[in-house]
């Protein structure tokens, strides 16, 4: 158990988030994509862990790619939506239980919430 898929339009917001996970979590298998529709591919091909995908992306929407992700039997509790969007504005549009963890990708107590996520999979990589 490690593999993560982030999906972000946001390059630099990708980079360093991969960077961080691979400093800090090196049992982790960290693919990214920038082009959403590639997403889709990368979704069918293969076991995801935990699915990072952003709300607001252009062509296809971090929603679709989540109903998407459901449809090829990716569990609710392993997505995890972000977005620059307020609290208040992604709980309305993913309400509680709807996925893993709505969050703000900008703010420093959300990051806090990914921190214990990737150290729960890196426990569990290291028990295997």
């Amino acid at each position: 158990m490690g593999k993560i898929l982030i999906v972000d339009d946001d390059a630099a917001f990708v980079g360093a988030l991969k960077d961080k996970i691979q400093a800090l979590y090196p049992l982790l298998d960290v693919i990214t994509c920038t082009e959403p529709l590639l997403a889709l591919t990368i979704l069918r091909q293969g076991k995801v862990d935990l699915l990072l995908v952003d709300l607001e992306m252009p062509t296809l929407d971090g929603s679709k790619i989540f109903s998407y992700a459901l449809s090829v039997g990716i569990d609710k509790n392993r997505i995890v939506i972000l977005s620059g969007r307020d609290s208040d504005y992604l709980h309305e549009q993913f309400p509680m239980g709807t996925c893993l963890a709505v969050l703000n990708k900008y703010e420093a107590k959300q990051k806090a919430v990914l921190d214990m996520i990737f150290s729960s999979m890196q426990r569990k990589a290291a028990a295997n």
